[in-house]
């Protein structure tokens, strides 16, 4: 998850999906509230730990924090040098995921296909809206902490993705990259607030409206997948937080167009092999998944 949601345009939500963690993921944020204090007051630390699933938690959020800033530096620099095989193997992943995911809804109705196709709608205008610029403060760095973070946990939307659209992805990297203690709290506590307010959404669709709620998130994996296409052209450009420039808009060309309009390789069968690689890991997670729930 953490080295998914630090590449704009690929969601960590998406990640927990496959992996078959998203429900445990919500429920237990859910759980963090104020009750949790008075449970804590009652019964004692261990049993709001408990409560929580607090040795899920610590794990999976140990798991983030550790590929973040393990594998950010591997992504970034596959980002820069091979984009081709990196954004294949993540459509395959996606695509793969898609199927995963339409086979957990039962008995499709046409309430169910609208809400697919809503959520395909709604997340290829999220993803093809011009980007806005915030002005850098306290305010906006919690406000985008806030808005981020449930970008984060939804599969299909990528929390570096809408901070690019806020004009805010390179502050927070600047911020980061300078250590600002101040600003960065501030965007953590944006997250924190984000994460527990959402979190309680997200639960009570999964428990009253579960099939709707798979179907809608569904949408939004494949309305991402224009944005994930490995082959394409930049129109515009941003500058990072090193000063350099690097694609902001981009069109989608086919792997045949690609060299004549770039005048760089297409890397065709790389992209193929990527994406079966892609496709073949979530194969693989879904059937241990099968296992491990018969066993």
């Amino acid at each position: 998850m953490g080295a998914a949601d630090v590449v704009p345009g690929v969601s960590g939500g998406t990640i927990a999906f496959i992996t078959g963690i998203y429900d445990t993921l919500i429920e237990s944020i859910r759980r963090v509230n104020p009750s949790l204090f008075f449970l804590w007051k009652k019964e004692g630390i261990k049993a709001a730990f408990e409560h929580i699933n607090g040795r899920f938690l610590i794990s999976l959020f140990s798991g983030i924090l550790t590929s973040i800033f393990s594998l950010a530096k591997l992504i970034s620099w596959l980002l820069a040098t091979h984009p081709i095989p990196l954004w294949s193997f993540f459509f395959g992943l996606i695509m793969i995921s898609v199927v995963h995911m339409i086979k957990q809804v039962d008995n499709w109705q046409l309430s169910k296909v609208i809400a697919l196709i809503a959520g395909a709608i709604f997340a290829y205008a999220i993803t093809s809206i011009n980007p806005i610029s915030l002005t850098p403060s306290t305010l906006t760095f919690f406000f985008a902490g806030t808005i981020a973070i449930c970008a984060m946990i939804l599969p299909g939307i990528s929390g570096s993705f809408i901070l690019l659209l806020l004009g805010m992805y390179t502050p927070i990297l600047s911020a980061a990259k300078s250590f600002d203690i101040v600003l960065l709290l501030t965007f953590a506590m944006g997250c924190l607030v984000g994460l527990l307010t959402f979190s309680h959404v997200l639960s009570y669709l999964f428990r009253h409206f579960r099939d709707i709620t798979i179907t809608f998130l569904t949408g939004l994996m494949i309305g991402t997948l224009p944005k994930i296409w490995p082959w394409k052209e930049t129109i515009s450009w941003r500058t990072n937080s090193h000063g350099e420039q690097v694609p902001l808009l981009t069109q989608n060309l086919s792997p045949f167009d690609f060299e004549a309009v770039t005048g760089q390789p297409a890397l065709l069968a790389w992209g193929i092999v990527a994406m079966i690689f892609g496709i073949v890991l979530v194969w693989s997670l879904e059937q241990i998944g099968n296992k491990n729930s018969q066993s």
